[in-house]
């Protein structure tokens, strides 16, 4: 006996109700469901449907009776409750505690490896890998590349100089720059990037070792940012930027600080910063000059996975690297944000 087809009740949304949700849905199984109704609103047979989206009778008909029982919301996903974590709750400020201060078990530090391991070995914990790695992330460690940090630095000093620095930004007629060198290389600066299992990842490179300097200032309230091109960075070329950015900047401010750091040729009792005030950075703090995470994402943007043959080449697309930066002002005033 031939079972009776069963339709939608037309009357839970309509049909626009139901294509405004379906545009909405981050997921292709949830869209297929919505679809099917939808379908069956413009007149197709709900065994038709099935053949096309190749899915059989039964799981229409379930998708149809969730339908009609509780409108769009029953084809819906609904939130799982997910495996419980195996680790015990009381151990919880202990096991963090641990990560965050490996040597108290004995390490250096962490992989979630290590961590499964140490949980199943020493404490007696009967749990999978893929539990640990959920209860890292469920209290809230993320696996991250150490950043490279000083160990001569001075915190008194550091914190001074942002004391002052923020005593000059309440001063309404000075304006802050922040100075700084960057190098930039022929070979490519070589980045992850997604390849097939049984490949290897090359990047070719010239062999050559080309290399140019750049002095550039950014004002992050402005973000305007001046930059020019130099052989190498020294007393002269560093002469030569300032009395052409002297030239060169409309400097209204009554007071005109540029930050820079304690290289060498910085420093040169020489040097005639003309209208610029010079504020020197604590040492081993290129986290404090802001213009470094400029130079970064120049760096990103032009010179990953680029190759340059000749000083021809590279010159080039440093023009076009330093023109792109130059009119980015709303971009650079986030970039280079004062934190």
């Amino acid at each position: 006996m031939a079972r009776r087809e069963i339709l939608p009740n037309f009357e839970n949304c309509t049909e626009e109700e139901l294509e405004r949700v379906m545009n909405a849905l981050p997921e292709q199984r949830q869209f297929r469901r919505l679809f099917a109704i939808l379908m069956i609103f413009r007149g197709l047979k709900p065994a038709d449907i099935a053949a096309t989206l190749g899915i059989d009778r039964q799981t229409m008909r379930a998708w149809i009776k969730r339908f009609n029982a509780e409108g769009i919301d029953g084809l819906l996903d609904r939130p799982r409750s997910g495996r419980p974590c195996k680790i015990p709750s009381e151990l919880d400020a202990h096991l963090q505690s641990l990560l965050e201060a490996p040597g108290e078990a004995g390490q250096t530090h962490w992989t979630a490896r290590k961590f499964h391991g140490y949980l199943r070995d020493e404490l007696g914990l009967e749990l999978g890998y893929s539990t640990v790695v959920k209860w890292l992330h469920d209290k809230g460690f993320r696996l991250k590349v150490p950043r490279p940090w000083p160990v001569g630095q001075d915190e008194s000093l550091r914190e001074r100089y942002l004391q002052h620095l923020q005593e000059l930004l309440r001063e309404p007629e000075t304006d802050i720059w922040y100075l700084d060198e960057m190098g930039v290389d022929g070979d490519p600066r070589a980045r992850r990037r997604w390849v097939r299992r049984e490949e290897r990842a090359r990047l070719p490179y010239g062999g050559r070792h080309l290399r140019y300097s750049v002095t550039g200032m950014i004002s992050p309230r402005t973000g305007e940012f001046y930059a020019l091109e130099f052989s190498r960075s020294n007393s002269v070329a560093l002469q030569v930027f300032l009395d052409l950015a002297n030239a060169d900047l409309d400097l209204r401010r009554r007071r005109n600080v540029v930050v820079c750091d304690n290289a060498s040729w910085h420093r040169n009792k020489s040097i005639n910063w003309g209208a610029f005030e010079v504020l020197f950075l604590p040492p081993y703090s290129p986290d404090l000059n802001p213009i470094e995470r400029l130079w970064l994402l120049i760096k990103n943007e032009w010179f990953s996975d680029f190759i340059a043959r000749t000083l021809d080449q590279l010159l080039r697309r440093l023009d076009q690297a330093l023109l792109w930066a130059m009119g980015r002002h709303d971009g650079n005033k986030k970039t280079c944000a004062i934190r």
